[in-house]
């Protein structure tokens, strides 16, 4: 018999089965549209319901008891398979729309013959898209989550009350955020103290960002998994909740803009044998005003979340869930399946 999640869902393995089974469906509706290749965008949902699906397994992972061929680490090596292709597709049209229609005519000519070797690189990219789907690996992963779907195994501890573990599994990843190296980027330390500097040039954050951008990548990365599993506990948290999600959201962006801007010049660079990016002054400039820019934008929040009132009241935020309160006499279960599809 097939398991039926509960449309008022209460229990720590019943919000985790409500999660993996949205983001398991999700991916897998994009993926007859990826393999005929016509809109980038499939690829790209396909790319993010695997991700967020792999975020699910890992934030529910002591309630769930899921197959060998269900565990996240082959979600992560299928979803890496796809990731090469989404990388192209984002430097192309980065490239194509953003900054070719602001070069000079000479300029122009070398990134047109970067568009046209990333082109051989797609389709090489593609064909390895196409045969990781028609794998029996990612057969047998399918297979795994849809026998697990129609009867789920979990851990004793999934009958828990979801409200009760709500804590445990947020504030180990806000710790693990919280205790980056990346927000240390750019300071200095006086007598104990914080030091933030003030209106640093667009020299001194480019000689940063050579020598130390690596580690905000990864602070990315941090914050993106953190996102991700914030935003599937949303029903229980109110508007200050909500608040810190839009600045772990922002992190996210912003640093990945700053990330995104050294791909492109390293691309570029990699393409031709003479350091071409000495012959493009303006994509050069555009880059690197891009980068200050967003750097500024970067500076306010690592500004914020150091200071040490944000960051205790973030954590109390964690602990204080304004659990949302079902009331049967105005709830009926289609409203109550509704709240829960826009809240996983």
């Amino acid at each position: 018999m097939m398991y039926h999640a509960k449309s008022d869902p209460k229990t720590f393995k019943d919000w985790a089965y409500l999660a993996i089974n949205k983001h398991f469906n999700k991916f897998l509706n994009h993926e007859a549209a990826v393999l005929e290749d016509k809109d980038p965008e499939e690829l790209h949902q396909m790319r993010v319901g695997m991700r967020r699906l792999r975020s699910a397994i890992q934030g529910f992972a002591t309630a769930l008891d899921l197959p060998q061929n269900a565990q996240d680490k082959n979600v992560g090596k299928i979803a890496k398979s796809l990731g090469k292709l989404r990388d192209i597709d984002v430097l192309e049209d980065t490239l194509k729309n953003q900054y070719y229609p602001n070069l000079p005519k000479g300029e122009k000519k070398y990134l047109q013959q970067g568009l046209s070797h990333l082109e051989k690189q797609r389709k090489k990219a593609l064909k390895t898209v196409k045969n990781t789907l028609r794998s029996q690996e990612y057969c047998d992963l399918k297979l795994a989550f849809s026998q697990w779907l129609n009867k789920p195994n979990f851990q004793e501890i999934g009958q828990i009350n979801i409200e009760t573990v709500l804590a445990d599994l947020l504030l180990p990843q806000v710790s693990n955020l919280m205790l980056h190296p990346g927000w240390m980027i750019g300071l200095e330390f006086g007598k104990g103290a914080m030091i933030f500097p003030h209106c640093l040039s667009e020299v001194k954050v480019e000689n940063i960002l050579n020598k130390q951008g690596f580690i905000l990548h990864d602070l990315r990365k941090v914050a993106k998994k953190m996102r991700y599993n914030m935003e599937l506990f949303t029903q229980f948290y109110g508007d200050k909740y909500n608040s810190y999600l839009k600045d772990i959201k922002a992190i996210q962006t912003i640093l990945g803009d700053i990330q995104d801007s050294f791909v492109l010049a390293e691309f570029i660079d990699d393409v031709f044998d003479d350091n071409v990016l000495r012959h493009m002054p303006t994509f050069s400039k555009i880059l690197q005003q891009s980068r200050y820019d967003k750097w500024k934008k970067w500076e306010k929040l690592q500004h914020k979340l150091l200071n040490v009132n944000t960051r205790q009241d973030f954590h109390l935020t964690i602990l204080n869930p304004s659990t949302f309160q079902h009331k049967p006499e105005e709830n009926n279960n289609n409203s109550n399946q509704e709240f829960v599809n826009q809240n996983l």
